[in-house]
C-alpha cells in the first residue's frame, strides 16, 4: 500500500516536470531548443574532460616528483623505471628527458624535444575547451536574442488590441514581458556555471604546465642551488684572509 503510493507520487512528479519542460520550450520558443541543445553538448563535453583529468592524474604529481628525487639522488634507473608508461602528462615528459639524458645528447637537443612533447600533451588537455568557453559567451546572447524577440511579439500583440479598438492590456503586457526574459535567465543559468568550468579546468592545465616546467628544469640543474655547502663561510674566510694580507 505504501509502496503504491510512493510509486504513485513519483509518477505524479515525473508529469509535472514533462509538463513544465514542454510548456517552458512552448514559451520560449526555438531559443530555449537551442540553449537546451547548447547545455547538452557543454555539459557531455565537461564530464569528459573531467573523466580524462581523472584519468590522467592531472594535478597529481607525486610519482614524477619521486622518480625525479631519485634521478638526482643518483638512482637513475629506478627512477626511470618509476614513471616509465605512465599517463601523467607531467611524468610522461620527465621520462623523455631521462631517456634523452641517459642516451648522451645534447642537452639542447634534448630540451628543444622535451618542449615539443610537453606541447603536444597540453594540446591534448586543452582539447574541446573552446566548446565550454563558447557556452560562456554564446548563452547570454542566445537568452538576450529571444528576450529581444519575445519583447517585439509583446509590444505587436499590444499594437494589435490597439488596432481593434480595445484598451492596452497590461496582463498581456507583463505576460509577454515575463516569457521574453525567460530566455536570459536560462542563457545566464547554463553560462554560469559553465564558467566555473571553464575556469576551474583552466586553472588545473596551468598547474599541470608550471609542475612540467618545474620538474624539467630540475631535471637538468640537478637542483643545485639547494645542495647545503658553506658557500657564506668559503666567502667570509677569503675576505678574512684578504684583509689579513
Amino acid at each position: 500500500m505504501f509502496g503504491d503510493q510512493v510509486i504513485g507520487k513519483a509518477a505524479f512528479l515525473d508529469a509535472i516536470d514533462v509538463r513544465f519542460a514542454l510548456d517552458l520550450f512552448d514559451r520560449g520558443g526555438p531559443v530555449i531548443v537551442l540553449l537546451f541543445a547548447l547545455s547538452i553538448i557543454t555539459l557531455t563535453v565537461a564530464l569528459m574532460k573531467f573523466w580524462q583529468f581523472t584519468r590522467l592524474g592531472v594535478g597529481r604529481g607525486d610519482k614524477a616528483d619521486t622518480a625525479l628525487t631519485m634521478w638526482i639522488g643518483g638512482r637513475r634507473d629506478e627512477a626511470y623505471t618509476t614513471i616509465r608508461g605512465e599517463d601523467n602528462p607531467c611524468a610522461l615528459v620527465l621520462a623523455h628527458g631521462m631517456r634523452g639524458i641517459a642516451a648522451g645528447a645534447d642537452e639542447q637537443i634534448i630540451r628543444d624535444d622535451v618542449e615539443r612533447v610537453a606541447l603536444a600533451e597540453l594540446s591534448k588537455l586543452r582539447s574541446y575547451m573552446r566548446v565550454i568557453e563558447a557556452t560562456v559567451q554564446l548563452a547570454p546572447l542566445l537568452g538576450l536574442f529571444g528576450t529581444v524577440i519575445g519583447m517585439i511579439s509583446s509590444f505587436q500583440a499590444l499594437q494589435t488590441l490597439q488596432k481593434a479598438g480595445a484598451g492596452p492590456d497590461p496582463a498581456v503586457l507583463a505576460g509577454g514581458i515575463w516569457v521574453a526574459l525567460l530566455t536570459t535567465a536560462v542563457g545566464l543559468a547554463i553560462a554560469i556555471p559553465a564558467a566555473f568550468v571553464s575556469y576551474w579546468l583552466d586553472g588545473r592545465i596551468e598547474r599541470e604546465k608550471e609542475h612540467m616546467e618545474g620538474a624539467l628544469t630540475s631535471l637538468f640543474t640537478q637542483r643545485v642551488t639547494e645542495a647545503e655547502r658553506p658557500v657564506l663561510k668559503d666567502i667570509s674566510d677569503k675576505e678574512m684572509t684578504h684583509a689579513a694580507e
